[in-house]
């Protein structure tokens, strides 16, 4: 039989409000939160009540405290906490086929949707890109890849894909470095240029195909550094 649900505590409310303060990027990750007196006053709550609802947020992953320095934001919403956790379980092969059902979504609906300015942005980006290659700088690749793929998903206009995308782009730097250890070639470099080509040209079939290409060139890779392993 269902039970009729408790309405929600002050608690609740005050972490909600505080929730919402986060994800409305009002208090942005890295930010150190407004000290107790200040936050007390503006939600009319009491000490108590207000530290019950930190420690919920805290525990929630969104917020966390450094002592003798503050409680900070470190994470935009209590999704992008899941989903970081879930990434950091699961196994490279693994990330890559979600990355590639994201990615693949993700490039043909930018190769529709994308305006002049973020097709010019796009390829910037791709310079950036294939100048850390040339130098063999592996950690200003990677960061400069994982913006120019999150650029791509932004110029999808999908907010829901943005979103969830967005979130997982911390966890997904570790997967994509220890890929970049083998894998920053020109040919590998080429591909990128194709999927950005693509989405200029707005051909969504050609963006798809370069996604699936360099997914599958990374699996490739995996795999047969796994069946070097003694």
């Amino acid at each position: 039989m269902l039970q009729k649900t408790n309405r929600q505590t002050l608690v609740e409310q005050v972490a909600l409000q505080m929730e919402n303060m986060i994800e409305s990027g009002k208090w942005s990750v890295g930010m150190r939160i407004p000290a107790e007196p200040e936050l007390m006053a503006e939600l009319n709550v009491s000490r108590n009540t207000l530290r019950e609802a930190i420690r919920a947020l805290i525990h929630a992953g969104l917020l966390k405290t450094k002592q003798g320095d503050g409680t900070y934001v470190c994470s935009s919403s209590a999704l992008g906490v899941v989903l970081k956790k879930r990434v950091l379980r699961s196994d490279t092969l693994q990330t890559l086929e979600v990355r590639y059902a994201l990615e693949r979504e993700g490039a043909h609906l930018a190769a529709q949707r994308r305006t002049d300015d973020e097709a010019h942005e796009l390829l910037l980006q791709l310079e950036r890109c294939e100048a850390a290659a040339k130098r063999g700088d592996i950690d200003q690749f990677v960061t400069a890849d994982i913006q120019l793929h999150q650029m791509i998903i932004n110029a999808s206009h999908n907010e829901i894909l943005i979103e969830i995308y967005s979130h997982i782009g911390e966890a997904l730097h570790d997967s994509i470095t220890s890929l970049t250890r083998y894998e920053v070639d020109a040919d590998f470099v080429a591909m990128h240029r194709q999927l950005v080509e693509a989405i200029v040209a707005q051909d969504g079939d050609r963006a798809v195909a370069a996604v699936h290409r360099y997914i599958e060139e990374s699996k490739d890779v995996i795999t047969q550094d796994e069946g070097e392993q003694p």
